[in-house]
């Protein structure tokens, strides 16, 4: 959301103005070998998107080439502990906040495009206005990425950054899995079959035990309730004698702190806002079950081979989950399905401001706890 309108004026100003200069100066300029690769959304996405990274990298196309990634902070410590084998310098940004910071809009698409590259590839479906012009400022010879739709970015904004593309690749209506869809971005930029069947945590493995639950989504009005997610836990510790965990970032403390008080002390840890993202992954992929909302703990649990339960909206409905059954390590999906599911979370229904959105509110307890408890029988049976 916008807080200064006449910053993101100047903002847009240098995103729409600035590049037509560096067009006319990159005239003057000889590429150098070198590919942006620009990713700036957030962590799950990230999770579905890193292991391309080593494709491009290793391809008969780029196998010469140094890689630079263009990110987002938020998972500034997962690429540099995870993925500096491939890439040659990464570059992250909050790309919010850039949307109100023209000098800094400006001093960065300078830095990008003194490093003459070749080649920008920007693989994420629904483009950004920052993200178009981050790709812009590049000036390189070329500048590829998706069609895209509009719930990243106005039709007015898309019309004039769809000129800062020298390619733009129109995606199948079949392919829509997020996983999917940038495989298919690099498939046809690559011009060669990918053989990956999902995403890929490489983490030395270690006895499971322990069951983290993740009661935050980025939004309360995607995330299924405290209280429900309390009843939930009563129901395993009944059942199992694991420990529990509570993880998410520091917007869910208060969640935590509501299962703090109400659950015993000796049975349940609350570990939100305590650990650095690379810690919360090694927590999952040593975890025997994840339950969680539509976060990305479901595409970390995927990624380190976790069995995982994920409480289901209809706003990405089969976008970011159920994951297609070719796909590997998915969750297990409770839902309530309604008429108006992909509405991309613009939610037809008037809800108070701390109420979930009803397709997430009419997932019931038992239906969580009987998917939970399957898990838990296979579990137990391998342990």
């Amino acid at each position: 959301m916008i807080k200064n309108r006449n910053l993101f004026r100047l903002s847009r100003f240098v995103i729409f103005n600035f590049p037509k200069l560096l067009r006319i100066l990159s005239k003057f300029c000889t590429p150098k070998k070198r590919v942006l690769l620009i990713k700036t959304d957030a962590i799950g996405d990230y999770i579905l998107f890193r292991n391309f990274i080593e494709v491009v990298k290793k391809s008969d196309q780029f196998k010469d080439y140094e890689i630079d990634l263009l990110g987002n902070e938020l998972w500034k410590d997962v690429a540099l502990e995870y993925d500096t084998a491939s890439i040659s310098e990464f570059i992250f940004v909050r790309p919010n906040a850039l949307l109100e910071a023209p000098l800094q809009i400006f001093k960065l698409g300078w830095g990008l495009f003194r490093k003459n590259y070749h080649t920008v590839l920007q693989p994420t479906y629904s483009r950004t206005l920052i993200a178009d012009g981050l790709a812009a400022f590049t000036a390189a010879k070329e500048i590829i990425g998706f069609e895209s739709d509009y719930e990243g970015i106005l039709k007015k904004y898309k019309k004039r950054t769809d000129k800062f593309y020298t390619a733009k690749l129109m995606l199948p209506p079949d392919v829509y899995f997020e996983f999917d869809r940038t495989k298919y971005f690099f498939e046809n930029i690559l011009n060669q079959n990918i053989d990956l069947k999902g995403p890929k945590l490489d983490i030395a493995e270690s006895e499971r035990s322990g069951i983290m639950i993740f009661p935050g989504a980025g939004s309360i009005k995607r995330s299924w309730s405290v209280q429900n997610f309390m009843a939930l836990t009563r129901l395993i510790m009944d059942d199992t004698s694991h420990q529990i965990y509570a993880a998410g970032g520091p917007s869910e403390q208060a969640a935590g702190d509501y299962l703090t008080e109400n659950l015993p002390p000796e049975r349940f840890t609350n570990l939100i806002g305590k650990t650095s993202l690379p810690e919360l992954i090694r927590h999952i992929a040593s975890s025997a079950l994840i339950i969680s909302n539509d976060s990305s703990a479901i595409h970390i649990a995927a990624a380190t081979g976790t069995p995982s339960v994920c409480i289901l909206g209809g706003g990405h409905y089969e976008r970011f989950a159920p994951y297609p059954s070719h796909i590997e390590n998915g969750p297990v999906c409770v839902y309530y399905k309604m008429p108006c599911y992909y509405c991309n979370w613009i939610c037809k229904f008037e809800t108070l401001g701390d109420e979930p959105f009803p397709c997430i509110a009419n997932v019931e307890l038992a239906e969580v706890w009987r998917a939970t408890k399957g898990l838990l029988t296979h579990i137990n049976n391998d342990q």
